[in-house]
Order: structure tokens, then sequence, then C-alpha cells
């Protein structure tokens, strides 16, 4: 019964093929005559025999083993299947597509900081990008002794020495901790040079490597915040005019209490205030009197204006330039 089961033909392929999975290898089994090799799209097969590549196989569709692929593999182009024998070979089926992956921190990341003796905790979180580059090196390194490897296994390698990649392009050449997303495209390429450098050996390039944002303590980030309010609006004086509308808006400073009296107090004395530099301002933004030859002119005495009643007895003026009723001179 066995030796009739031995001669039952058989398929080669990725039957649970996963989205998430980056090889799996056919093993363990024997190719019998007649079998074919099936591949799909976004599937590379390759061949090994003792651990060595035997011929790798890109296009996609189905093949006979025996007339279409054996002649092809380079030790065993020769091999013919007996009528009781088969060809014990692996097949390693690669998925050849781009993967994409999210991360980020598990724990917050102490960066150095000014001011701050034990360093400031930040997250971030982003995508990388990566593929199978040198089937060589992935087959000495992984598939030599794993039968399967999936997008998580990359993930977990990549997350492990994530945190000391950012401590370094963070800290490096003094970058502003309190605005690192300005500075997230050179971080971020600098990581990936350092992850492809660590993950080619294993036959894997990262192909792209994302920061998409950096998260601070809420403290720092309200600080933060604040500050970017101060820069909007130019001065203090004006902060401080939005922060007491925001809180009078927002019920924070309602009611009749002092806090809500000591804000009306103060809106009302910047409003003074801000009338009082607004007309200082227009003064001084008078015009000069105009100048003729170098001296400033002046009212002629009969220009200048005559008093209604003398300043030395009372009495009505008229038009002359003397009291008529003392003789005091009016202008």
């Amino acid at each position: 019964m066995s030796f009739f089961r031995n001669q039952f033909a058989n398929v080669v392929e990725w039957q649970e093929f996963r989205d998430d999975m980056i090889f799996y290898k056919w093993s363990n089994r024997e190719i019998k005559k007649g079998s074919r090799l099936i591949i799909r799209p976004g599937q590379d097969a390759i061949f090994l025999n003792n651990g060595k590549i035997e011929g790798v196989f890109r296009d996609e569709g189905e093949y006979d083993i025996e007339s279409q692929i054996i002649p092809f593999l380079s030790t065993l182009k020769g091999f013919k299947f007996g009528f009781n024998s088969g060809m014990r070979v692996e097949v390693l089926f690669v998925n050849t597509k781009e993967f994409i992956v999210k991360w980020g921190t598990k724990n917050a990341i102490n960066i150095p900081a000014p001011g701050l003796p034990g360093g400031m905790p930040i997250r971030a979180n982003g995508t990388f990008n990566f593929k199978v580059d040198d089937y060589i090196a992935l087959i000495d390194q992984i598939a030599g002794v794993r039968d399967q490897y999936v997008v998580e296994d990359v993930r977990i390698r990549i997350t492990s020495v994530l945190d000391q990649l950012l401590m370094k392009w963070i800290t490096r050449e003094g970058k502003d901790m309190f605005n690192l997303q300005s500075n997230a495209f050179e971080i971020s390429k600098g990581i990936q040079e350092d992850l492809d450098m660590q993950m080619i050996k294993s036959g894997i390039t990262i192909t792209g490597f994302n920061v998409m944002s950096f998260s601070y303590p809420k403290e720092v980030q309200e600080m933060i915040t604040k500050n970017a309010s101060h820069g909007m609006v130019g001065n203090i004086d004006r902060y401080q005019q939005i922060s007491i509308t925001d809180g009078l808006a927002s019920g924070k400073m309602s009611g009749g209490g002092t806090a809500s009296d000591m804000a009306g107090m103060m809106m009302g004395m910047n409003m003074a205030n801000k009338m009082l530099n607004q007309m200082n301002q227009q003064q001084q933004n008078q015009p000069a009197p105009s100048q003729n030859d170098g001296t400033t002119s002046q009212m002629r005495p009969s220009e200048q204006k005559r008093p209604n009643f003398c300043p030395n007895c009372g009495t009505k003026t008229g038009e002359g330039n003397f009291c008529s009723n003392c003789g005091h001179k009016l202008t």
C-alpha cells in the first residue's frame, strides 16, 4: 500500500499564504515524479539542497518540476526520477512585496536636556518599510533554522534597538528639544541608515523610516503650547489679555467672586493703558512746525490772540492793543 502511495504526484506551493509572512519553507517532503510547482503573484520560489541554493524561480505560474524546473537546477539538473524514488529538496517561498510596519516606543526615552538632570522623557511613533533583498543572507541567517518568518519578528527586532537610535539622532548636533518635529526628517533619515546596516546582514533592506510625531510630558507640552501662543501674539500684555478672555469665555472666571472682579479690573486697566499709549503715540507722531531758513516761524504780535478782558483791571477790551480804562498793554 505504501509503495503506491509514494508514487502519487504532489503539488509544491505556499498553501497558507499570509500577507504578514515573509517566507515559508516547504520541507521534509519528497518531490515525486509528475509533481508541479505553483508560484503565485508576489512570490519567489527557491530550491535548496543541503542548505545551498539550487535555483531561484520568479515568474508566477504552474510548472512541471521534472521538465521545467530540474533542468535549471545547479547540481541537480541531471536528476532522474526512478520507479520508486523521489527528490528530496526544500523549497523556500519568499514574499517579494514591500512591508509597511507601524512602530512606537514602549517606554519614554529620557533625552538629555538643559536644566533637567534626569533628562526629558519623550515618546515617538511612526512607520518603517522593508523588503527581502538578499536571499543568500536570508537563508544563512534566518531561513536555515526557521520554517517561517513573519513581520512581527522583524518589528520586535527593530524596536529592540530603536530607543538607542532615537536618542543618538535626537541629541546629535544640539537639536532643539522643544521642537523635535522640525528635525523629524533628518532624524528619520539617520535612523533608517543605521537600521539598514543592521538588517542587511539578514538579507533585509530598510527601504523607509518615518517619525510621525514626538510626544512630550503633559506639563512640557502645555509650556510649549503657551510659548507658541506668546510668540504668536507678539508680547506678554496681549498674551495676558487673551488668557483672561479665554478664561472668561470658558467660564473659569465667571461669577461675582474675587477672581472675576480682578480679571475685570485688569482688563479695564489694560484697555485704559492701551488708550493712553495710543494717544501719546499720536501726539509724538504729529509733524513738527515748519522751518524756514533754519529758524522757527513765530506769530507776529498782531497775530497773537487778544484777551477779551483786561488782565489788569477787568475791563472788556476792544480792537486796540491797550486797555481803554487803565492803559495796560493787551498783546
